[in-house]
C-alpha cells in the first residue's frame, strides 16, 4: 500500500501528470454519453472509430504544436500566422501540380516537385517572421499578425481566388490511408515529426539553448550563444511544420482551399502548448507535453460533435473546458489550495 501511494505521489509530482490526467478525463467522460466512443472497426482494410478519428484530426494539430513550443519556448510569443502558412503551403503545392488549372486528374508536374515547393513556402514565411521577431526586435505578436491578415490572401492570389481541385488518388493517400495499412497516413507523418523533434532536442545542444534564451536571452548572450539566431531558427521551424501541416490538410481534401485551410488552428495550437504545461512566457518546455495537449484539444471537440452538440455552440463549450484544464494547471491555484490547506489545519490545532 506503501509503495503504491509513494507512486501516486512521484507520479502526481511529474510535469506530465496534469496534461494526462485532462486527457483522460475528457476521454473517459464519453463512456457516460457516447458508449461507443472506444469501439473501433474495420472498413476496407482502414480503422475508424471516434477514437480513431481523434487521432487522425489531431495530426495537423500536433505538428503545428511541436513548431509552436519551440516558438513559446525561444521568444516567449507565439506564432498566430501559422493557420495561413498551412492555407499558403497548401495552395503552392496544389498550383503546380495542378499546372494553374484549377481542376486537374493527373499531375502536370512531379509530385515531389510540389511537395517541395509547399515545404520550402513555409520555411520561407517562417523566416520572414523570424527576421522580425530576431532581427527587427518587434513584439511576436504583432511580426506574426502580418501573415495571419495576408496569408490567406496571398493564398488566394495563387490560385487565382478559386479552390484548386487535385483529383489525383495518390495525392489523397498523405491525409487519408495508405493501401494495405490500417492505420490513417498523418498518424505516421505527426509520429515522425515528433521523434525527429525530440531527437534533434536531445542530442543536440539546440534544446538547451532554447531553454537558456528563453528563460534570459541576455544571459545566454553573454555566455556566448546567438540568442537571435536560436530565436530565428525557431520561427523558421515553426514555418516548416506549417508547411508539412498544410500539405496533410490540403491532401485530406485533395484541394486548395484558401479560406479553409488551417481556419483557428493557430489559436488551438496555442492552446495546445498551453494545456501541455508549458509557460508562455517561455524557458523550460515539454515537447511530449504539448503533444498531449494537441489530443486534449482534438479528443474535446470529437467529443462534442458525438454528443450532438451544434457546430456553432461547440467554441462556446470547449472554451469553458480550457478554462477549466489551464486553471487546474495554474500554479496560483495550487499556492490557493495549499494556503486554505494550511489555514485549515492551523485552525484545527487551535481548536
Amino acid at each position: 500500500m506503501n509503495k503504491w501511494m509513494l507512486f501516486i505521489k512521484r507520479l502526481k509530482g511529474t510535469r506530465l501528470f496534469l496534461p494526462l490526467f485532462c486527457l483522460l478525463l475528457v476521454l473517459l467522460s464519453n463512456l457516460i454519453k457516447t458508449p461507443a466512443f472506444f469501439e473501433v472497426t474495420m472498413k476496407n482494410g482502414v480503422l475508424y472509430g471516434y477514437i480513431i478519428d481523434v487521432i487522425n484530426r489531431a495530426s495537423d494539430l500536433v505538428i503545428l504544436a511541436v513548431g509552436m513550443t519551440l516558438v513559446v519556448a525561444a521568444s516567449g510569443g507565439t506564432d498566430i500566422s501559422v493557420g495561413a502558412v498551412m492555407s499558403v503551403a497548401g495552395a503552392v503545392c496544389c498550383y503546380i501540380l495542378a499546372g494553374g488549372q484549377q481542376t486537374v486528374n493527373a499531375f502536370q508536374n512531379p509530385y515531389l516537385l510540389g511537395v517541395l515547393a509547399a515545404i520550402a513556402a513555409g520555411i520561407l514565411c517562417g523566416c520572414f517572421n523570424g527576421f522580425l521577431v530576431a532581427k527587427m526586435k518587434i513584439q511576436p505578436m504583432v511580426a506574426t499578425l502580418i501573415l495571419f491578415t495576408a496569408g490567406r490572401g496571398i493564398a488566394q492570389l495563387i490560385t487565382k481566388g478559386q479552390i484548386t481541385y487535385i483529383r489525383v488518388e495518390s495525392y489523397k493517400r498523405l491525409g487519408a490511408s495508405i493501401p494495405g495499412i490500417p492505420i490513417p497516413t498523418p498518424v505516421f507523418v505527426a509520429l515522425l515529426v515528433v521523434l525527429l523533434t525530440y531527437v534533434l532536442l536531445k542530442k543536440t545542444t539546440l534544446g538547451l539553448y532554447v531553454q537558456a534564451v528563453g528563460i534570459n536571452p541576455r544571459a545566454s548572450k553573454l555566455m556566448g550563444i546567438n540568442s537571435a539566431r536560436i530565436i530565428f531558427l525557431s520561427y523558421v521551424f515553426c514555418g516548416l511544420c506549417a508547411g508539412i501541416s498544410g500539405l496533410v490538410a490540403s491532401s485530406r481534401i485533395y484541394s486548395a482551399d484558401a479560406n479553409n485551410i488551417g481556419l483557428n488552428l493557430e489559436l488551438d495550437a496555442i492552446l495546445a502548448v498551453a494545456l501541455g504545461g508549458n509557460s508562455l512566457a517561455g524557458g523550460k518546455f515539454s515537447l511530449l507535453g504539448s503533444v498531449i495537449g494537441a489530443y486534449t484539444i482534438q479528443a474535446l471537440s470529437t467529443t462534442l460533435y458525438a454528443m450532438g452538440v451544434s457546430p456553432d455552440q461547440i467554441p462556446v463549450y470547449k472554451a469553458a473546458v480550457v478554462v477549466i484544464i489551464v486553471a487546474l494547471q495554474s500554479t496560483e491555484l495550487k499556492r490557493m489550495v495549499k494556503r486554505f490547506q494550511t489555514v485549515r489545519t492551523d485552525g484545527k490545532k487551535v481548536a
